[in-house]
């Protein structure tokens, strides 16, 4: 039997007050997996910074435990990481070019904005691509999927995992929504979307009638309550641990598009560590990735429900609905396709179309 924790127990008594949870309104979710393999030799001590958006209790913020512990363990302590949520540093475009220029050690931003570093990044941008939870997995663990890490090379940024954001959902404080039409407006003005920075997904809130207004995500909380944006668009865990329900009165499950995260490391750092600590960097990121995933699906559910009992009325949309918003982001395909790749989007459509024939 798979053991299970509550995040808040894994966080110290100050942090769960921080955070404003109670512990018995905590998730039950899988505990990390046990840390396992060889002491690695003696190279030297490291103090790895390490920065991200998401709060303290975020399946990112405890994944990424996960990996400080790994290092921490195989290196009897001479790898070492220092962790600053919550937007600290800055945004994900900030923390990347910090990346860049030797500034911070490690970041774990959305892929959506890492486009303008290897922009077959963009793919997973583009709405209903992937229709499961499993699709989506099998193709953060295809090659194509390594194709894209791989392709940072010479940017500056070493490109470790995919992990999950998870599927986007759309938050509001105008009214309900469950169609285009509800986005558009008709009667009255369209919706107000806080989006990323990322030509994309204007694309899709400007096709379904919104008024899309990028910005950055340290800044979108007090957007929202002093009303400079309607809404916002993000993983049901997230919309719960931002406490984005305390200035969003509706949310609509659209999961409209699924975005990874990319855990990555400055190069700068990556090429000061020995080859042996290296391969164990890689390695612990790709377990911490993997352990990421699980508890996101767990968090994410266990969210919604939160959401709903703290009194966010949520539309759970049917087939005939998401068909509704399929059709109307057609022309986002027929805008990004050539300049994403028809291969690479038929390559992915292929992988989410074999998960759904063993299915």
């Amino acid at each position: 039997m798979t053991p299970r924790w509550s995040h808040a127990a894994a966080l110290t008594g100050a942090a769960i007050l921080s955070l404003g949870i109670a512990q018995a309104q905590s998730p039950e979710l899988s505990a990390p997996p046990a840390i396992d393999g060889e002491v690695v030799g003696d190279h030297g001590s490291h103090t790895i910074r390490m920065g991200f958006g998401l709060s303290e209790g975020s399946p990112q913020y405890l994944s990424s435990r996960y990996f400080a512990d790994i290092l921490e363990q195989r290196s009897e302590g001479r790898l070492t990481v220092q962790i600053f949520p919550n937007s600290q540093l800055g945004d994900d475009v900030q923390m990347m070019e910090m990346l860049q220029t030797g500034t911070l050690d490690m970041t774990y931003p959305s892929s959506s904005a890492a486009t303008s570093y290897v922009s077959e990044l963009a793919v997973f941008d583009l709405p209903f691509l992937l229709p499961s939870r499993e699709a989506a997995i099998e193709v953060l663990q295809s090659e194509a999927a390594q194709s894209m890490l791989d392709a940072f090379e010479g940017s500056g940024i070493k490109a470790l995992a995919f992990s999950e954001n998870g599927y986007r959902q759309l938050s509001n404080s105008a009214r309900p929504v469950a169609s285009p039409e509800d986005v558009a407006g008709l009667d009255v003005r369209g919706l107000t979307v806080r989006t990323m920075e990322n030509p994309v997904h204007l694309a899709i809130w400007e096709a379904l009638g919104a008024n899309p207004t990028p910005m950055a995500f340290g800044e979108l909380f007090s957007a929202m309550e002093q009303g400079v944006v309607d809404g916002q668009e993000n993983p049901w865990s997230t919309i719960l641990t931002s406490n984005f329900h305390e200035v969003q009165d509706y949310g609509s499950e659209t999961r409209h598009v699924y975005t990874p995260f990319v855990m990555m490391m400055s190069e700068r750092t990556w090429d000061r560590l020995d080859p042996e600590y290296q391969a164990l960097v890689q390695e612990a990121a790709r377990q911490s990735a993997a352990y990421e995933i699980q508890i996101s699906a767990e968090y994410d559910d266990w969210a919604r429900d939160q959401l709903e009992a703290r009194g966010m009325q949520i539309t759970r949309l049917d087939d005939a609905q998401i068909a509704a918003f399929q059709e109307a982001v057609q022309p986002v395909y027929e805008e990004w396709a050539p300049e994403i790749g028809e291969e690479l989007i038929t390559e992915i459509q292929q992988i989410a179309a074999s998960v759904a024939d063993d299915q």
